[in-house]
């Protein structure tokens, strides 16, 4: 049997999300998706604006904060997307972190300033199920704000959370009905594919299959793509093995290969289980 070469980028992989939704040229297929994802929030979003997306924190001591994506509306609200590629122990954790970078540079100097915030939406595209959510498996989009407990409505409606548990959706492309779920088959399917599906054959999606297709890649894109792909599926294998592993002998094994292939401590950590003082340990054998 030949080997299957993908026609088409892995959404997942940096550099494949990157080309996909973060350049200039690609924005209205951005704007396409937020508008999907958004269109009860927001109505219809009509102006996306890049922003930085390494944010400083206020002192030395606190973690600075590395956007996937960052940009900005017409209105002057905020949207962070994230993707993760593998299970994070406190990523919730890591969500409401970012989400505090633009809430706080929206801070004026002087006196005048009313405290008036505009709305922060924080969106997370993950390639994992929350361990909470498992038995839930239909459902696979959450929306999350401040809630009163008791009477259930909404407190504060202009900070927003957004978790999609792509693993959950798994309609085919004859069953896809809206546009949102279109987009949802391609960020999960797309570097499986190797035509166009009938469904698919608008416009938008016309243009985002001829930015992913890896054989108009000049040979440096082409390689930056590679290399990226490596690194996702060396994560991927890691995080198989350590699963597969399972004892503190295994995870030592495992963190041992990751520190080889040049994976960062932090990542090691939360693939393996491991702490950051045991890893290093590791290192320096």
């Amino acid at each position: 049997m030949n080997e299957f070469r993908e026609k088409y980028i892995n959404p997942f992989t940096d550099y494949g999300f990157k080309r996909l939704f973060g350049e200039e040229p690609n924005k209205d297929l951005l704007l396409d998706f937020l508008n999907e994802l958004l269109k009860k929030e927001q109505g219809k979003i009509t102006e996306l604006r890049y922003l930085k997306n390494e944010n400083l924190a206020s002192t030395e001591l606190n973690r600075k904060a590395v956007f996937d994506l960052y940009c900005t509306n017409e209105k002057g609200e905020k949207f962070i997307v994230e993707l993760q590629k593998t299970k994070q122990k406190f990523f919730k954790d890591r969500t409401l972190y970012y989400s505090t970078f633009p809430i706080r540079e929206q801070a004026v100097i002087g006196s005048d300033w009313s405290f008036e915030l505009k709305k922060v939406y924080t969106i997370a595209i993950l390639d994992f199920v929350f361990d909470e959510d498992k038995n839930e498996a239909e459902k696979f989009r959450y929306d999350v704000k401040l809630t009163d407990i008791g009477t259930k409505k909404v407190f504060y409606d202009k900070l927003t959370f957004i978790y999609l548990e792509m693993p959950k959706f798994n309609k085919t492309a004859e069953e896809l009905e809206t546009r949102f779920e279109k987009w949802l088959f391609i960020l999960k399917n797309l570097h499986k594919l190797d035509r166009i599906p009938e469904k698919l054959k608008e416009n938008i999606f016309l243009k985002l299959f001829e930015t992913a297709e890896i054989s108009k890649f000049s040979q440096k894109e082409y390689q930056e793509y590679e290399d990226s792909l490596k690194y996702y599926r060396d994560l991927k294998n890691s995080l198989e093995t350590a699963k597969e592993e399972g004892k503190i002998e295994g995870k030592i094994e495992v963190a041992k290969s990751m520190i080889d292939k040049g994976f960062d401590t932090t990542t090691i950590a939360e693939i393996t289980g491991l702490s950051v003082k045991e890893i290093d340990e590791l290192k320096k054998e």
